[in-house]
């Protein structure tokens, strides 16, 4: 019954995305609500970027009928405080409904970076609000229990960085909405195998949203005007959500699931990619001596991109890197310490990196 309770809302969620993008698409085109084409897009032609506003109605509304209905009837004890977990669960709505907003009108008319970034730390401090903070970091750094002064202020970062590690991540058709779909598929499966099933619903909510998304977005044609983006209100609303779930699952508290010594670890696997990527990034235009927040075609899609991949190849070389981590981390942390699975996550990416740049060059060589 409790599988029903995941499985159901997930085939649902993907019935209401199928439905709702269509009719996304068709006020796009007779409005002609477009993305711009400039020299930071990989796109040439003119696609919808409204997909996005699919996500965050389906998760508010679906999530809350779900529990009103398990918790009424109540059929199935799904072995939860609810006084602990539901006033996360109320914050987490609240800021989908403030990032829904500010990614319409964002995606509509413009919005400056500044309100986004302010409206983004908003947000984030409703976690903290709730209850919802990082209060252990698993001897990660020889730290373990955290005090709210600080692990309140380092989730709100967290989150912010999150968001915009994700939305950063939407340049390739299928990329962002892949990663998240994944990471939101590992984490459900996580929470049920804890038995944390309030959040498995809630993933698997998430993961079933984006599924028709993924196919338009990436199998949609243009020429039958059938393609469409999820621009900032989608990737915003995902950030938001992936993080609420790496955070609920890091965090060392009985309610929500039982302790586990790599959850930090395990927490954040999925996020590793679109995480260090932005760290890489900021590395590199520091290093230029370029605006940190400026805008570039420095990303990792990028650099597959400039090495003469497609955009299919790169998406699919991506997952693969993500899951690599993913999987990973997931099995070292029960085998070595958490300070050492975070350093071989480290070398292993500037690995990658130094071997992709030495076979571009030479490719590159080859050429001319």
């Amino acid at each position: 019954m409790k599988l029903l309770i995941v499985f159901i809302p997930f085939i649902i969620a993907i019935l209401l995305s199928r439905i709702m993008i269509p009719y996304i698409l068709l006020i796009s085109y007779r409005k002609r609500l477009f993305d711009p084409v400039n020299s930071r897009k990989v796109h040439s032609r003119i696609v919808s970027r409204l997909g996005g506003v699919a996500f965050a109605p389906i998760q508010c509304c679906l999530y809350t009928i779900v529990m009103l209905i398990v918790y009424k009837l109540n059929f199935v004890d799904l072995e939860v405080m609810t006084w602990e977990i539901f006033p996360m669960f109320t914050m987490l709505i609240c800021g989908l409904a403030v990032l829904f907003i500010v990614g319409i009108g964002d995606d509509l008319i413009g919005v400056n970076y500044k309100a986004k970034f302010l409206a983004q730390i908003f947000v984030a401090s409703l976690f903290p609000l709730s209850g919802l903070w990082i209060n252990d970091l698993y001897g990660l750094g020889f730290v373990v229990t955290l005090s709210p002064w600080i692990g309140m202020p380092l989730t709100v970062f967290i989150v912010v960085l999150i968001v915009n590690a994700v939305n950063l991540m939407d340049g390739v058709d299928g990329l962002c909405s892949g990663l998240v779909g994944l990471g939101c598929i590992v984490l459900g499966a996580l929470f049920m195998y804890y038995g944390a099933w309030l959040h498995a619903i809630f993933a698997f909510i998430t993961a079933g949203v984006l599924i028709p998304f993924f196919y338009y977005n990436v199998y949609g044609t243009t020429r039958r005007k059938r393609q469409i983006f999820m621009g900032d209100t989608g990737s915003m609303t995902l950030g938001y959500s992936i993080a609420f779930l790496a955070i609920s699952f890091a965090m060392n508290n009985h309610y929500i699931k039982p302790f586990s010594e790599g959850a930090i670890m395990v927490a954040f696997s999925t996020l590793v990619v679109p995480i260090l990527d932005v760290a890489r990034v900021m590395y590199v235009r520091w290093r230029m001596k370029a605006p940190i927040f400026s805008p570039d075609r420095n990303h990792l899609h990028h650099k597959f991109l400039h090495a003469g991949m497609s955009h299919r190849t790169t998406m699919l070389s991506i997952f693969c890197l993500a899951l690599f981590f993913c999987v990973f981390n997931i099995v070292m942390v029960e085998l070595i310490s958490n300070n050492v699975v975070i350093i071989c996550d480290v070398l292993l990416w500037i690995i990658f990196h130094y071997i992709f740049n030495i076979r571009v060059a030479a490719r590159r060589e080859r050429i001319k």
